[in-house]
């Protein structure tokens, strides 16, 4: 009797998490793009709003990996060449927040803004 319990909560907190998983996919999240080409970002400025949240997907059009860090956006991943890399920015106050690419850091600059 206790595992039949246990089995329809279990299955309970799936569909639960399931529907408000495919709820949120289905949202109005605004999506970005970056692309990382000859080892610079296009566009180098963003602007995104504020107080919401967005998806930036960083498409990198070059042969050779570059790391998209940020240290404003507390973000750091290594996208392959030819690769993307997707994050998902939690809600921004407004201002601006600066990303680069560390591997090639003396051009790979850029600035989102949140208005």
């Amino acid at each position: 009797m206790k595992s039949r319990v246990f089995a329809v909560a279990g299955l309970a907190a799936v569909l639960t998490f399931g529907a408000g998983a495919a709820a949120y996919a289905a949202g109005d999240v605004p999506v970005f793009e970056l692309t990382i080409k000859d080892h610079m970002f296009t566009p180098d400025h963003i602007e995104v709003p504020a107080g919401q949240d967005v998806k930036l997907v960083v498409k990198n059009l070059d042969a050779t990996p570059e790391e998209f860090e940020s240290y404003d956006l507390n973000v750091e991943k290594i996208i392959a060449g030819g690769a993307q890399g997707t994050f998902l920015i939690a809600p921004l106050e407004r201002g601006d927040y600066k990303f680069f690419g560390e591997f090639h850091e003396d051009t790979a600059q850029g600035v989102l803004t949140a208005k």
